[in-house]
């Protein structure tokens, strides 16, 4: 079955003759378990010119039914520069708060 556990989820997507046109460079998972939330860095083909764009950042967030995950909703996050900003703000609104105690929690499961 396809796309059963958290790990086997990858933002990778083969077109029908198998060209490989987001090929994912990175993976981290921020939470598991029936819902589960994803960060990866991709890059995008440009069939144009044949070679990879520059990287994009994406958040999805996975649904668990019948035994197989499928995405509910996803953000991409189009620049470095934009990446950056959303870092310097939510480091700003989270300094002064206090850790979580388990990190993956997820109050949704």
């Amino acid at each position: 079955m396809a796309n059963a556990t958290v790990d086997e989820l990858t933002i990778n997507f083969l077109d029908e003759n198998g060209l490989l046109l987001c090929r994912e460079m990175d993976k981290e998972v921020l939470t598991k378990g029936t819902w589960a939330t994803l960060m990866f860095k991709y890059q995008d083909l440009d069939k144009a010119s044949g070679d990879y764009k520059a990287p994009k950042y994406a958040v999805r967030r996975y649904q668990k039914r019948d035994g197989e995950y499928r995405v509910k909703s996803k953000f991409t996050i189009s620049s470095p520069i934009q990446a950056k900003k959303i870092c310097e703000i939510l480091t700003r609104w989270t300094e002064n708060e206090a850790p979580v105690e388990a990190i993956g929690s997820d109050s949704e499961d």
